[in-house]
């Protein structure tokens, strides 16, 4: 008996031991894996709310900062545990889909459009769709994130909206981030579209101005979402709801607002946070 006991005992270990080791993220994981937009990552602004959240929480939360569609894509395959995302349709159809849950507004800023100073489409002032309109018609050099990210499915979706299509002879797509983009764009003297806090944050390309802004079509909602567990049992739910509950808890939000205000003269991001209940982000 007791050797069956003991074998018993000996292959549950081996069970647990193999679960554990296909299921890394359960939910008594210290890892919490956000998948989330390069542009919050590159206007600085994780910098400064993650670490605060690590030290109280004891969680560690590891980025993988990616465009808004291949975030989701990561979410469609339970790689991550929450998700920070600025691409509402995209965004409602995975939830729809079952792959996340409690999609809550974060905060929200607003794309600009920026160029050379010589403005050579003559778009400064205009609004956004007039503009692209232009930019088509002088077939002016135009830089495109072209990697499926929140930022290039809002410029696609205003070609569309100005009735163009942009022309291999003058657009460029880099597939990558925000802030190379913008690199890319100063050193060919073309128009991009941007996330504003990307651009105000990093001052990266100083041959660039903001030329377009303020039209209301170019409002920059975030939102954040949790993995579904049900759909993913293997995910850190509890840390995700911790993660979730404390970006959009008032102190964090008042963070969020007051990033780098005094600095820049004006915000960058506009926090929309709300809790439900007993506070924690349903």
């Amino acid at each position: 008996m007791r050797t069956e006991a003991a074998g018993l005992g000996t292959a549950c270990l081996v069970v647990a031991l193999l679960a554990a080791a296909t299921h890394p993220a359960t939910a008594q994981s210290r890892d919490v894996i956000l998948g989330t937009t390069t542009s919050v990552r590159d206007a600085g602004l994780l910098d400064v709310l993650l670490p605060p959240f690590e030290r109280r929480s004891g969680y560690t939360v590891k980025v993988i900062a990616v465009g808004s569609g291949q975030a989701m894509e990561l979410g469609r395959r339970g790689e991550a545990d929450v998700l920070l995302l600025h691409d509402p349709a995209g965004e409602e159809r995975f939830v729809a889909d079952g792959y996340g849950v409690a999609r809550h507004a974060l905060m929200h800023n607003e794309f600009v459009l920026v160029g050379p100073a010589v403005d050579p489409a003559a778009v400064r002032g205009l609004d956004v769709i007039t503009a692209f309109r232009r930019m088509a018609a002088a077939g002016t050099r135009f830089v495109s994130r072209g990697d499926r990210s929140g930022t290039h499915v809002k410029e696609l979706a205003l070609w569309a909206r100005a009735g163009r299509t942009p022309s291999e002879a003058w657009y460029r797509e880099t597939g990558q981030g925000m802030g190379a983009t913008l690199v890319v764009a100063s050193e060919f003297a073309a128009y991009t579209l941007t996330d504003v806090a990307t651009f105000l944050a990093h001052r990266l390309p100083p041959a660039l101005e903001i030329l377009v802004q303020g039209d209301s079509i170019l409002r920059n909602p975030y939102h954040v979402i949790r993995a579904n567990p049900d759909r993913f049992p293997h995910i850190n739910t509890t840390g995700a709801t911790a993660l979730a509950d404390y970006l959009l808890s008032p102190e964090t939000q008042r963070v969020i607002g007051e990033f780098r205000r005094a600095e820049l003269g004006r915000a960058i991001f506009v926090p929309d946070g709300t809790t439900v209940g007993d506070g924690r982000a349903r």
